[in-house]
C-alpha cells in the first residue's frame, strides 16, 4: 500500500483537514526562510491538534544535527527529512541518537544521482527534481533505486496514479499539489488521497 504524505502543513486548518483524511504522514518546515516554514511553537500547536495516527515529520535544511536531535528527542516529530546536503555522518548521528527515522532527500537527474541515494544510510529516500518548482522529473530514474523510497515533485490528484503505477514507491509526497494560492485546499487534499486509492484499488 502506498503511503501518503502532506507537506507543508503551516494553519490549524491544514491539521484539521489532515485529521478528517488521515494521511500517513504529515510534514512541517522547521528550517527557517521558506515560504512554508514555521516555528517550533506553531508545530506544537499542529502537534497537539494532528491525530497521533499521523506521523508528524520536520523538514530542515542544513540544520544542525544537534537540533534535529534534539526535536526528535522532545517527541515534537516522529521522523526528520533532510533536504539540504547533509552528509553522511550526519545522518548516521541523528539516527543513532535519537533512534527515530531519517527521510533522506536526493534530487534524481541521472544514475549517479540514483546511486547515492541508493548508498545513503538514511532509513528512507526522498526522491525529487530538487527545482523547487513543484514540478514532475523522469519518473523512469526511480527504478534505479531500489530501496523504499517517498516520491514528491509536481503531484497532483491527476497524476499521481501514473506516479504510483511507474515508481512504486513507498509513499508519495505532496505540497504544492494540494495548495490554492499558497494554502491547502481541503478538496485538493481529499481528491489527491482518493486518487491514491483508486489506484490502489487497480
Amino acid at each position: 500500500m502506498t503511503r501518503v504524505k502532506f507537506c507543508g502543513l503551516r494553519r490549524r486548518e491544514d491539521a484539521l483537514s489532515a485529521n478528517r483524511l488521515m494521511p500517513d504522514f504529515a510534514g512541517v518546515v522547521l528550517s527557517p526562510g521558506f515560504k512554508r516554514s514555521v516555528s517550533e511553537e506553531v508545530a506544537c500547536e499542529l502537534r497537539q491538534i494532528l491525530d497521533l495516527r499521523i506521523k508528524l515529520v520536520g523538514v530542515f535544511v542544513n540544520e544542525r544535527p544537534e537540533r534535529v536531535i534534539e526535536l526528535l528527542r522532545s517527541g515534537l516529530i516522529d521522523a526528520a527529512q533532510l533536504h539540504g546536503d547533509e552528509p553522511s555522518e550526519d545522518i548516521e548521528r541523528i539516527r543513532k541518537a535519537s533512534g527515530k527515522p531519517v527521510i533522506k532527500f536526493f534530487a534524481l537527474r541521472d544514475g549517479g544521482d540514483a546511486a547515492m541515494a541508493q548508498a545513503s544510510p538514511a532509513d528512507f529516500v526522498l526522491l525529487d527534481s530538487g527545482t523547487g518548482t513543484g514540478k514532475a522529473f523522469d519518473w523512469t530514474l526511480t527504478q534505479l533505486v531500489r530501496r523504499p523510497f517517498f516520491l514528491a515533485g509536481g503531484l497532483t490528484a491527476g497524476n499521481v496514479g501514473d506516479a504510483i503505477r511507474t515508481c512504486r514507491p513507498y509513499a508519495v509526497d505532496v505540497s504544492s499539489g494540494i495548495e490554492t494560492e499558497g494554502k491547502k485546499d481541503f478538496e485538493k487534499m481529499a481528491a489527491f488521497l482518493a486518487a491514491v486509492s483508486k489506484e490502489e484499488a487497480i
